[in-house]
């Protein structure tokens, strides 16, 4: 059995849609974020030390950071079905975006949020840093999801989980009206009905909602 420790609102639903994507049975321990800060409640430093989510056991195992546990769920449960073969060229297209999607893409992201959060104004270094970088990528990413479904190989792989909450973040902001492409791609996997699914369960676990 696996256990999910679900945070709501968090990196936790790459992995919920994942485990609904997988059919393999697994459970949810659900956490809620304080009301106040936003942050994740110290009763997840009972779970792993970093206090954060998502957080999976399995085996009696604990494991963190939602890129390894993606990549450690499929190739645990489906290799064949949810990532490329390794001796393909599209392997190294799958590590990329896998990795791009929390490196490249999350850094401006979270620099917005937070300066937001913050009350920032005024930090014109900031303020144009953040705006190139997410002009940049979200250009490069919108050229690249052109006409379709999925990042690699047009088939549903790691990499489009791991861009899940990208998306989701940057449809929360308004963010895609200028990059139809990526707003289409969201679309496509909002569609899903395993997609589906793990945010009605995420609807029902989150009690900020």
């Amino acid at each position: 059995m696996i256990r999910l420790h679900h945070l709501n609102q968090s990196r936790s639903l790459r992995t919920l849609w994942l485990l609904e994507e997988l059919g393999e049975p697994y459970e949810i321990v659900s956490y809620q974020r304080d009301a106040k800060t936003h942050l994740a409640l110290d009763s997840l430093k009972a779970v792993h030390p970093l206090g954060k989510s998502p957080v999976i056991e399995i085996d009696g195992e604990v494991y963190a950071e939602s890129g390894a546990i993606t990549e450690l769920l499929i190739e645990r449960f489906a290799p064949e079905r949810l990532r490329p073969a390794i001796d393909s060229a599209e392997y190294g297209h799958y590590l990329q975006w896998i990795n791009f999607a929390e490196s490249s893409l999350m850094l401006p992201l979270l620099l917005e949020l937070f300066t937001t959060k913050a009350g920032i104004t005024n930090n014109e270094f900031l303020h144009g840093y953040i705006s190139a970088e997410k002009y940049k990528l979200l250009s490069y990413l919108n050229d690249e999801v052109e006409g379709k479904s999925f990042i690699v190989g047009n088939k549903l792989s790691g990499a489009d989980f791991m861009l899940s909450f990208d998306l989701i973040m940057l449809a929360k902001r308004e963010a895609l009206e200028n990059y139809p492409h990526i707003k289409q791609y969201a679309l496509q996997l909002a569609s899903l009905d395993s997609y589906q699914r793990s945010m009605r369960l995420e609807a029902n676990y989150d009690q900020s909602i």
